[in-house]
C-alpha cells in the first residue's frame, strides 16, 4: 500500500513537472517568435520601439529595440516615454463618457450647446457624431494654412476657429471619415462640461487615478524623464519636425509608456473609470443613417483579427507611431510604441497578436 501511495505521489509530481516544462518551452517559443518578427524591423543603431504583450493582465513579453536618442547613442529602454498620437482619442472618448455618467453632458447634445456660433449649415451635429467620425466636419489636418500655424501655441477655440468655417464633407451620419477636428471639439466640450482644462482633466481624473505615473500631456519645454526622441527618415534620419501640442490637442497630444498603457487597458476592462454598461458603449460597432456599420466605437476601431473580435487604434505624430490591439474574448493586449514615423508598428502589432492567439498562452 505504501509503495502504491508513493508511486501515486511521484506520478503527480512528474506530471506537474512535465506541464511546467511544456509551459516554459511554449513561453520561450513564443518569445523567440516575437523576437524574430521585431528584430528584422528595428535596427540596433537606428530609432527603435518598445513592445509589450499581456494575457489576462499579466505580461508575457516586454522588450526594447534600437535607440531612444540617436545623437547620444542611448539604447531604448522598456520604460521610455513616447508621444502616442491618435491613441489619445481613447482618453478623450472615455473622458466624455465619464462626464456623461456624471450627468454633465449627453451624447445627443448638439455642439452648438457648447459653441453657440459654430456653423452647422442647418445640420444637427451631436457629440455622438464627433466620437464616431461621422460628423461631416472637415479634418483640420487637411485644411490649407495648417503649416503656417503648426508651431504656434494656441487656445482650443483658436484652433477650432481655424477650421470651423470650412465647408462640410457630408451631412452628419451619412459617412464615416476619420476626423481629428471632431476630437479637438470633444476636448473643448470636456473643458466646458468639467470646468477643467483638457490637460488637467486627463492628468487628474485618469492618469493620477490609475497610477499612470509616466503618462502626461506632451510638452517640448518641460523635462520629461525617459523621453524617447522622435525621428523622421527620407534618405537619412533627421529630428522630427516641431509642432505645438496645442494643435493636435485632444486628438493626439498625450505621452505614455507601454506599461502605463497596459494599466489603461486593464482599467477599461475592469470598469475602473466607467460602468460596464457605459464601457460597452465605447465598444459598440455603430452604424450610419442607412444602417451600414462603421467598424468604430468611441475612440477604438472595432475589427476582427483572424475572425476574433479586436479593439484597435494606432497613432501617428511627427517622429512617432503607435499601435494597440486588444482581443477581448481572449484577453490579449499588444502595444507597440515607435520613435520614428518611418517605422509603423501597426502590422507587426497585429502579427504578434496572432502569434499569441495561436500559441499555448492563449488557452
Amino acid at each position: 500500500m505504501k509503495n502504491n501511495f508513493y508511486r501515486g505521489k511521484l506520478l503527480v509530481l512528474f506530471t506537474v513537472l512535465i506541464m511546467c516544462v511544456q509551459f516554459n518551452l511554449t513561453a520561450q517559443d513564443l518569445e523567440s517568435q516575437i523576437d524574430q518578427v521585431l528584430e528584422t524591423k528595428f535596427e540596433n543603431n537606428g530609432p527603435g520601439a518598445v513592445f509589450l504583450v499581456a494575457k489576462n493582465g499579466k505580461i508575457l513579453y516586454e522588450k526594447a529595440f534600437g535607440l531612444s536618442n540617436l545623437e547620444l547613442q542611448v539604447p531604448m529602454q522598456t520604460d521610455n516615454v513616447f508621444e502616442i498620437g491618435s491613441m489619445t482619442k481613447q482618453f478623450t472618448a472615455v473622458s466624455i463618457l465619464m462626464l456623461m455618467e456624471e450627468d454633465k453632458l449627453g451624447l445627443e447634445d448638439e455642439i452648438t450647446q457648447y459653441i453657440p456660433d459654430y456653423p452647422t449649415y442647418g445640420h444637427r451635429i451631436t457629440i455622438h457624431h464627433l466620437l464616431t467620425h461621422t460628423s461631416g466636419i472637415k479634418d483640420f489636418t487637411r485644411v490649407k494654412g495648417l503649416n503656417a500655424i503648426a508651431q504656434n501655441d494656441m487656445e482650443p477655440m483658436e484652433i477650432i476657429n481655424f477650421f470651423k468655417d470650412e465647408p462640410m464633407d457630408f451631412a452628419p451620419g451619412m459617412e464615416f471619415k476619420y476626423n481629428n477636428s471632431g476630437y479637438v471639439l470633444l476636448g473643448y466640450v470636456i473643458e466646458k462640461a468639467s470646468g477643467m482644462s483638457y490637460e488637467d482633466f486627463v492628468e487628474q481624473r485618469i492618469f493620477k487615478k490609475l497610477d499612470m505615473s509616466s503618462s502626461r500631456y506632451a510638452s517640448h519645454s518641460e523635462v520629461v524623464l525617459k523621453r524617447a526622441y522622435g525621428y523622421h527618415k527620407r534618405e537619412d534620419y533627421s529630428n522630427a519636425r516641431h509642432i505645438s501640442f496645442s494643435i493636435p490637442y485632444a486628438s493626439g497630444s498625450l505621452m505614455s509608456t507601454v506599461t502605463d498603457m497596459l494599466k489603461w487597458e486593464e482599467a477599461i476592462k475592469n470598469h475602473v473609470l466607467l460602468s460596464k454598461e457605459t464601457t460597452q458603449m465605447a465598444f459598440t460597432n455603430y452604424t450610419l443613417n442607412n444602417g451600414d456599420r462603421i467598424h468604430y466605437g468611441y475612440g477604438w476601431h472595432i475589427k476582427e483579427l483572424d475572425d476574433v473580435l479586436s479593439y484597435e487604434h494606432g497613432g501617428s505624430i511627427f517622429g512617432f507611431k503607435s499601435m494597440g490591439v486588444y482581443l477581448p474574448q481572449e484577453d490579449i493586449y499588444v502595444i507597440g510604441l515607435s520613435n520614428c514615423d518611418c517605422n509603423s508598428p501597426t502590422e507587426v502589432t497585429r502579427e504578434i497578436a496572432k502569434l499569441v492567439l495561436v500559441s499555448g498562452d492563449s488557452n
